[in-house]
């Protein structure tokens, strides 16, 4: 029985989420098609460039967060002696 391989295969694939008989499936299908070797290297790419985001809250955001925990004490146990 030959296993038809999809876009989800490639993409557990890359992110290592295949037993290694199934990698060996894979690669062996990759080698035969070449539009599943085309979407394992654009998958390639795409965790290559997401791993290089970096993400920053925005600066109202943060003043938000800082605002509301000075609305507070420093010392919550403090609350329950007075």
């Amino acid at each position: 029985m030959i296993k038809t391989f999809t876009h989800d295969d490639v993409i557990r694939y890359v992110y290592e989420e295949t037993s290694p008989e199934e990698n060996l499936l894979i690669e062996d299908a990759m080698m035969s098609d070449p539009e599943l070797m085309t979407q394992f290297l654009d998958t390639l790419e795409l965790r290559a460039l997401m791993d290089k985001i970096e993400r920053q809250p925005r600066p109202d955001t943060l003043n938000a967060i800082l605002q509301y925990s000075r609305s507070y004490p420093p010392n919550p146990a403090s609350r329950l002696l007075a």
